[in-house]
């Protein structure tokens, strides 16, 4: 990123705070109660600053080593972040994320949400996870079915003692967003699951709209990768 790029960052946080804001006043929502998750994966620590700087607490970071990297660092001048893992997981990998995520939002199977549960009862950590529903049946894609969503909910919360926080999903490119976003929504007020992280740059406000508590916006702040 260049240095003209790095200094617009607070701008370009503080125009999507607006636009979160709107959103939820056009919805009748409070904006207090919207979580704005700042997508920080490929960037570095010194790109990521100028955000800490403006007051943003919660970032969402897509692989493990790359958090690990940087982010210890980070806490040690802001240590109230909260930070998102928002995607894959692996299972040799589930012992590192403990170690650095405060949240795991791409729960999808069986196999993963297990291996978290040993490991945050080992490490003595409470994780906040979110199980990641593929809405589109999308065979290339993670997350659970729509059709096994309930089985795996159950089993987190009841065998292995989760604490299943909300949904996430991630629509497809090719198609619209909104049937996914309300198809997400459908499923938390169904199964009595609170949160919902849907949204990104280009659709966040839609994602708002149509009942998005977590939004994960990278691009809108940072610009493009």
């Amino acid at each position: 990123m260049s240095v003209s790029a790095v200094d617009d960052v607070p701008g370009r946080l503080e125009k999507v705070r607006r636009a979160i804001a709107r959103a939820c006043v056009d919805t009748r929502r409070d904006p207090a109660e919207m979580n704005l998750v700042c997508v920080s994966k490929t960037f570095s620590a010194d790109e990521i600053l100028p955000a800490l700087r403006s007051g943003q607490r919660i970032f969402g970071e897509n692989r493990v080593q790359e958090a690990a990297a940087k982010w210890p660092a980070l806490r040690v001048d802001f240590p109230d972040i909260e930070l998102h893992l928002i995607g894959p997981l692996q299972s040799n990998k589930v012992e590192m994320a403990i170690d650095v995520f405060d949240t795991i939002q791409s729960v999808d199977r069986l196999k993963i949400a297990s291996a978290i549960a040993e490991h945050s009862r080992k490490k003595n950590k409470t994780i906040s996870c979110f199980i990641q529903v593929n809405t589109g049946a999308e065979s290339q894609k993670a997350g659970v079915s729509v059709e096994e969503l309930p089985a795996l909910l159950n089993a987190c919360r009841h065998d292995l003692g989760l604490t299943i926080e909300g949904l996430m999903c991630i629509p497809p490119v090719d198609r619209p967003v909104s049937p996914h976003f309300a198809l997400l929504y459908r499923l938390g007020r169904d199964l009595g699951v609170e949160n919902l992280s849907m949204g990104m740059s280009a659709d966040f406000e839609q994602a708002i709209q149509l009942g998005a508590t977590h939004v994960r916006v990278g691009s809108a702040i940072f610009g493009s990768r």
